[in-house]
């Protein structure tokens, strides 16, 4: 996982280019590079962190021997050795590294390399002899990559929003986002990002640039397309749980495709006991990997005794990662620098503290379970799909209602609908893609990426693989949601991988004790945001009073979705470290 920097057109300067570069050095701190073209319209940025091959040959931008092509990635193409097999026919490869596989598979097969990749990735190409770029992001957007167009048809790129204000672009606050986030909790669902004129490349999309053509962008991937193609699945379940079965086998053992240490973030739960079952068949019971757990320390949301039982009978050590609620003000003011936009508060904090812990051990890559609710109905409401309005995140519902009442009228209006597509036609399969393509993983995606490279290490998802998913989206409703349980399918298949010892919690829907911490011992900390948010923002954005009433309400009586203050909570942060209003 590396930090990626992009400046297309002729009006760049170096100065620009190395502010980029050093405003990512937490996302790759063994090494960083720049390459200028001759032509000077073109100029790549990278920070390295070493995966693949250590050695000073994996060093980024790469190019071919020609220097025709460079290329600049960030991520992880983790079925590399098989194209490197597939490539080594008519080309002779220098480093181990998987960038160069992914180099070459573009100069054989252009742009229709990308449906041979099984992946997490961002990259930028750049084509000398044609003066050309080509760039794309994985199909879930796992890697991100951010876009900015100064004028005069230049075109920057980078992983990091920072990036671009490093190197002198406004941090001027797009309000059109703000308000749809505030008034309905809506996040990471487009290509508009919380800054005025930075976008991000949607997940499964490709561009290409070129000074006479400009910039073009384009699909190159859609699960519901795949799904669609393919058509419902006939097949006995039997049949396909042997399919899902070797599916996630593979899967998992292609991500523990490193060069350094590899560990798995554990919870309690099914997807973490599914993903253990599966390094078990793979590894034996003999399997050493570190497994790193968070908890907050509160016995309604701890899941610690689940994980030890899981442990007991194995040989894993394991680390527990407390998140004190002492801690939270200055680590949410930390991780908020990091994320450039609203995060998800304190479950991002707990993840924090996995990899702060992950880094102090020298664990570099980190596996987790996110991917398989989404692709295979896995949440609670799933089993309502066709009572839920699907234009409603799923985070806030209703609930979220209470809070836009605080905005003020003229800035609510700003807010932009949110209609998602619904392309099967189906309740279930379209909120399973709503989830995919625009509420869930866009966000969740976004989240953790930030939050590992904080501290430097590489988040790993094999149930995110499209593989999986695009099985998932080809079943029958009853394969996934059967007497009111989600993830039928899988869980029948885990049966015969569950080592001795292996359990899992009960299905909680709160992680954290964060209702609880921020109208208790974290109810001067949160006055102080909304102090800072309503002397800022009061009267253009928020009405005071009302603002104060809610939280006066919350904190004397409670309820059960702290997610609107936690908003609150988040902008403030965001206030005193990033200057959002004075441009407001």
């Amino acid at each position: 996982m590396c930090g990626i920097i992009g400046m297309f057109g002729s009006n760049f300067d170096r100065e620009q280019l190395d502010a980029m570069v050093l405003s990512q050095c937490h996302r790759g701190p063994d090494a960083s590079g720049v390459y200028v073209s001759p032509s000077r319209m073109a100029a790549l940025g990278h920070n390295r962190l070493s995966i693949l091959d250590l050695s000073n040959a994996g060093r980024q931008p790469l190019s071919t021997p020609s220097g025709r092509y460079w290329i600049v990635f960030n991520g992880e193409i983790y079925n590399y050795l098989e194209l490197r097999q597939e490539l080594s026919a008519h080309y002779t490869f220098r480093t181990g590294t998987d960038t160069e596989v992914l180099l070459v598979a573009y100069q054989t097969w252009g742009e229709d390399c990308l449906d041979r990749l099984i992946g997490m990735f961002a990259f930028a190409i750049w084509d000398e002899r044609e003066r050309r770029l080509f760039a794309a992001r994985d199909r879930f957007g796992v890697k991100p990559l951010h876009l900015y167009e100064p004028g005069d048809g230049e075109l920057w790129l980078a992983s990091e929003i920072k990036a671009f204000h490093a190197a002198g672009v406004p941090a001027e606050p797009d309000t059109a986002t703000w308000a749809t986030y505030l008034a309905s909790g809506m996040y990471d669902h487009g290509a508009r990002t919380f800054w005025r004129g930075i976008r991000r490349l949607l997940p499964g999309s490709c561009l290409t640039w070129s000074e006479d053509g400009g910039v073009h962008e384009r699909v190159w991937y859609d699960p519901a397309v795949t799904a669609l193609s393919l058509g419902p699945d006939s097949r006995s379940e039997d049949e396909v749980g042997e399919e899902l079965l070797n599916l996630l086998t593979e899967s998992v053992n292609l991500r523990f495709r490193a060069d350094v240490p590899v560990g798995i973030c554990l919870s309690g739960g099914f997807d973490s006991s599914l993903l253990l079952g599966l390094v078990h068949r793979l590894q034996g019971k003999q399997s050493t990997v570190k497994t790193f757990t968070f908890y907050c320390g509160d016995p309604a949301y701890d899941e610690t005794p689940w994980v030890k039982q899981m442990l007991a009978e194995t040989r894993h050590p394991s680390s527990f990662c407390r998140l004190s609620v002492d801690e939270v003000p200055d680590l949410a003011a930390r991780v908020q620098a990091t994320q450039d936009e609203p995060f998800g508060g304190l479950p991002t904090l707990g993840m924090a503290k996995v990899h702060e812990q992950a880094c102090a051990e020298k664990v570099v890559v980190l596996l987790d379970g996110n991917g398989l609710d989404e692709g295979w109905a896995g949440y609670d409401y799933y089993a309502q799909a066709e009572a839920i309005d699907g234009s409603v995140g799923p985070v806030q519902g209703a609930r979220q209602e209470k809070a836009s009442t605080c905005l003020c009228g003229e800035f609510a209006r700003q807010a932009v609908p949110f209609i998602p597509a619904r392309p099967f036609g189906d309740s279930l399969l379209d909120l399973q893609y709503r989830d995919l393509r625009y509420a869930k993983i866009p966000r969740s995606m976004r989240f953790a990426d930030r939050v590992s490279m904080m501290y430097s290490r590489e988040l790993r998802e094999p149930f995110l693989d499209h593989r999986i998913v695009e099985l998932g989206l080809r079943q029958a409703a009853d394969r996934k949601t059967r007497d009111g349980v989600g993830k039928w399918l899988p869980r029948r298949v885990a049966q015969q991988l569950l080592p001795d010892g292996v359990r899992e919690a009960p299905k909680r829907p709160v992680q954290t004790p964060q209702r609880e911490w921020l109208r208790g011992p974290l109810r001067d900390w949160v006055e102080t945001q909304l102090e800072t948010v309503s002397g800022e923002l009061g009267g253009s954005w928020f009405e005071p009073g009302a603002m104060k009433q809610r939280w006066q309400q919350y904190r004397d009586h409670g309820g059960d979705n702290s997610f609107f203050l936690w908003q609150w909570v988040n902008l403030g942060l965001m206030l005193q470290n990033q200057g959002v209003s004075s441009r407001a």
